[in-house]
């Protein structure tokens, strides 16, 4: 009776697919043969008991071992912060049959994704937990994504040892050919517009089906768009926003990951570095241009929660904290409570307290972002505080960036490019030249050390390139990496007029742009920006004056504040020497003033705010242009 329990699990997964099996199991879990299987494997005694179950960091030889030992492979993609990895670990591999069955036919991997970008990346797509089975030879068996009950993971497994060929989930994707050109057709943007709009939804806001966050490339282009005067394009920005707030906890501040429901009301209550930057960044920008205060107060409270809750003794910034307290106490209850009751039961969520340049590029360019918006100088400081830790304890030679304290493949593309980000957001808003100096060398490194001959940057700088690593021996280029990657790129070659960084950023546009991709149907918001970005010059803010000099800082903060998603801010103190990229010749006047330039046209010099403001309305917002959303 149990071999053909077995067998009819087994079935939808080898002949139908992931997709087929999920429907069985749901329509079949209260019937009387799923119950009876349900039933089976609970009762069917393993060879190892769950608490002998030993879990393996990620190797290099752990093929070379596999083999060896005639062992598939399942590696248990986590993060510190997710509620439904808790779930598994408590739950599926607790289950004595999933676990004997593990020990007796598999090595166990667990892996932290936010530790482990190379493998993350590879398999960020199917989420967190992610499951994957390998052969003992590496090959991929299947894919699984998010929480797997004891039940399916089961005969999964069984499905394998009995036969360990591939299925469905783990076929190759399609190769990528990349563009001859860096550049957008017409009709290209258009489809990819299209696919904008589509996205969106009109009920709630936000470009999701089920699961609400605030996709930043999305909401980054509906700014571009509002800043030609769209106003459909501003609803859209301002309707997402109005939607995440739900998702800021109103006691202590942050942002939680993502809501169950598209009315953004049922949130997951992980707060991870991605959203609070992101999300901190989103509201500020926000801010300076339609000076709602709800935007600014929302940015507040994701800056203080940084300060209380994620910064380190040091002044660099903790990964993320976890959504839940303890299995006992989940977050949905924690969360629920007020301030005096969170601080009665002496227990808060755990917060992964690992230092990664990546998540600290994300929270310094949000600080900065926020400082710029509210002129809040103290965050500021933290800002350039958590920089300075950076630059001591994770550049490397040669300009790039380390992951955290000892990286298993590094270093990784998202660490460089995010502290290169950092760099250009911290020489906008203080023209101290060490941070414009940071970020052409992080260019510089990302194009030495990441670059894909046929298109695009990689990853990782390190391929396991034995014959027994798996499939870490072949490259993977991640789409939002690209997308980024051009526009910073673009951007320091803007600040240094530097032309090999225009080629940079154009080799990782030709990746973005392949046929492949734009067909995908899927919305790239982020490839449009990135596409119009290369082409136009930003808008160019010079001012001129001492470092010292009341006027002239009031004039760069001025500067700084401007409504504009794609700025080259220089201040040139004359004392200083000339400025790096000194591709405008500017007068020397006995006051501090401010220069405006644009598509080969400068403004008058502006003495005060006001002037500086009306130079940007009569020259920058008429000179941007992008694609109707009517």
């Amino acid at each position: 009776m149990k071999t053909i329990l077995l067998l009819v699990a087994y079935l939808p997964v080898k002949r139908h697919g992931l997709g087929k099996w999920e429907r069985f199991v749901g329509n079949c879990r209260k019937s009387v043969v799923g119950m009876a299987l349900a039933a089976a494997l609970a009762v069917m005694p393993g060879p190892v008991s769950a608490e002998n179950l030993s879990w393996q960091p990620w190797s290099v030889d752990l093929f070379k071992t596999a083999t060896a030992q005639h062992r598939l492979v399942i590696l248990d993609l986590e993060a510190v912060w997710c509620h439904w990895c808790h779930v598994m670990a408590s739950e599926t591999y607790a289950n004595p049959q999933v676990s004997g069955l593990i020990a007796e036919k598999f090595i166990a991997v667990r892996v932290d994704q936010d530790a482990n970008p190379d493998i993350s990346n590879r398999y960020g797509d199917w989420g967190w937990p992610a499951t994957i089975v390998f052969a003992p030879d590496g090959t991929e068996l299947a894919k699984l994504r998010g929480f797997v009950p004891p039940v399916r993971l089961a005969s999964l497994l069984q499905a394998f040892v009995d036969d360990p060929t591939p299925g469905p989930s783990a076929e190759a994707a399609d190769a990528i050919e990349p563009a001859a050109t860096a550049f957008l057709s017409p009709s290209q943007r258009a489809t990819l517009h299209a696919a904008f709009l589509k996205a969106y939804d009109r009920k709630h806001g936000g470009w999701q089906g089920l699961n609400k966050f605030v996709d930043t490339d999305s909401l980054n282009y509906a700014l571009h768009l509002a800043e030609t005067g769209n106003a459909d394009a501003e609803a859209m920005v301002k309707q997402t926003l109005d939607g995440a707030r739900s998702l800021i906890d109103p006691v202590w501040g942050g942002v939680f990951q993502y809501s169950d429901t598209p009315d953004w009301k049922t949130p997951h209550f992980e707060k991870i570095m991605w959203s609070q930057a992101r999300l901190l960044e989103h509201f500020a920008e926000a801010y300076v241009r339609w000076h709602r205060p709800e935007d600014l107060s929302s940015a507040k409270l994701i800056a203080g929660y940084l300060e209380r809750f994620l910064t380190s003794d040091s002044g660099a910034f903790f990964t993320s904290q976890d959504a839940d307290v303890s299995p006992e106490l989940l977050g949905k209850d924690f969360y629920a409570l007020a301030a005096d009751k969170r601080d009665a039961l002496g227990r808060t969520p755990h917060v992964d307290q690992h230092v990664y340049a990546r998540e600290n590029g994300w929270a310094i360019s949000g600080l900065v972002a926020y400082a710029n918006a509210s002129g809040d100088g103290e965050a500021l400081q933290r800002a350039l505080k958590a920089a300075r830790v950076m630059m001591a304890t994770r550049r490397i030679e040669g300009g790039g960036f380390r992951h955290g304290e000892a990286d298993r493949s590094g270093p990784y593309l998202g660490d460089t490019l995010a502290m290169g980000e950092a760099s250009l957001a911290l020489y906008a808003a203080t023209g101290e030249r060490e941070w414009l100096s940071a970020a052409r060398e992080a260019g510089r490194f990302i194009v030495a050390t990441f670059k894909s001959p046929s298109g695009g940057y990689g990853t990782s700088a390190k391929l396991e390139t034995s014959a027994s690593a798996g499939p870490l021996n072949t490259p993977v280029r991640v789409m939002d990496e690209q997308i980024a990657a051009a526009r910073f790129l673009n951007l320091v070659g803007r600040y240094s007029g530097e032309d090999a960084m225009h080629a940079a950023a154009e080799h990782a546009l030709r990746y973005a742009a392949a046929p492949a991709v734009i067909e995908s149907g899927r919305p790239l918001p982020g490839v449009l920006l990135a596409d119009w970005q290369a082409s136009h010059e930003p808008a160019h803010v010079t001012v001129v004056g001492g470092k010292g000099d009341a006027l002239a800082k009031e004039l760069n903060a001025t500067a700084r504040a401007l409504p504009s998603t794609y700025a080259r801010i220089d201040w040139w103190d004359k004392r200083e020497g000339a400025l790096d990229n000194p591709d405008v010749t500017y007068p020397e006047l006995e006051t501090p003033a401010a220069f405006l330039c644009t598509n080969r046209i400068c403004s008058l010099p502006a003495f005060t705010s006001d002037e500086l403001k009306t130079a940007f309305e009569r020259l920058v917002r008429p000179a941007a242009s992008g694609l109707s959303t009517q």
